[in-house]
């Protein structure tokens, strides 16, 4: 039996805003974007295989605390990348700061947090 990740759905504060610096810095595409659950609304971007649910609720939401020490907690989402210093250069002009650089196998990786708080592992395998 195989499985693949089809999609993950998060929670940001402007849908429309998180896919124009995922397209900038990722170079994906919207795949859809509409009426969501309670009244949201949701804006689905990524690749032909595989996207993120941007979704924000009719009510601003809380600001949730560091994930690491909450059990169910979203740690960081992981993304491959053709070319890591390309991509890192993406993230600064997006506005984001690249942090916790590491080289070990397989790959170089870097992290950084967008403008909601959400990590992202930016990595590439040689």
């Amino acid at each position: 039996m195989s499985a693949v990740l089809e999609h993950a759905n998060v929670t940001v504060a402007d849908p429309n805003s998180t896919a124009t610096w995922m397209k900038q810095v990722f170079g994906w595409h919207v795949r859809w974007q509409g009426e969501a659950k309670n009244g949201g609304y949701t804006v689905h971007i990524g690749a032909e295989d595989s996207y993120l649910a941007l979704y924000t609720p009719r009510e601003p939401a809380d600001t949730a605390p560091e994930s690491y020490g909450i059990i169910g907690g979203l740690n960081h989402l992981a993304v491959i990348v053709d070319d890591l210093d390309t991509t890192e250069a993406a993230v600064k002009a997006a506005g984001f700061t690249p942090m916790n650089h590491g080289d070990y196998e397989p790959g170089r990786r870097f992290y950084f947090h967008d403008d909601n708080g959400i990590e992202f592992e930016a990595v590439q395998y040689d």
